[in-house]
């Protein structure tokens, strides 16, 4: 299974259809189960899997987020594509940029079609990057 690592402990992979969305629980014995930090999109049949690990995420994604639906897949297509392209540019300056912010490139392939729940997350992680680094990709102003 194919997986690309991003910086700030995002791991991507990126699917074409049919996903399944898990929020990993953990628990120890005697405490309640909480949602962890981890989003999980994939297929086993599939060679691609998107796996967002980022400290508050899963929490900024429910209560946070616009919900799905609210954008179209198009408008999460293009901003992803350039929210990539700043990312990459960023991460192949680490001298200019925060290193440790963006510490990989990330593989976004324009001619693959991801599908909507992928390019969901992916645009909502960056939109919750910005807004806990108070970094800005690509001139857009972040907005939940």
């Amino acid at each position: 299974m194919k997986k690309i690592v991003l910086a700030f402990l995002l791991v991507l992979g990126l699917a074409s259809c049919h996903f399944d969305k898990n929020i990993v629980a953990k628990a120890t014995k005697g405490e309640t189960k909480k949602p962890s930090d981890t989003v999980r999109i994939a297929n086993d049949s599939l060679q691609y899997e998107v796996v967002i690990i980022d400290s508050g995420f899963s929490t900024w994604l429910a209560s946070q987020a616009r919900p799905r639906g609210y954008y179209s897949e198009t408008y999460l297509e293009n901003r992803n594509q350039i929210y990539v392209s700043e990312w990459n540019n960023r991460a192949m300056q680490p001298q200019r940029y925060k290193s440790d912010l963006y510490e990989m490139q990330i593989n976004y392939d324009n001619s693959i079609h991801y599908g909507y729940e992928v390019n969901y997350l992916i645009y909502n992680y960056f939109i919750y990057f910005q807004l806990a680094n108070g970094e800005q990709l690509a001139g857009f102003v972040p907005r939940p």
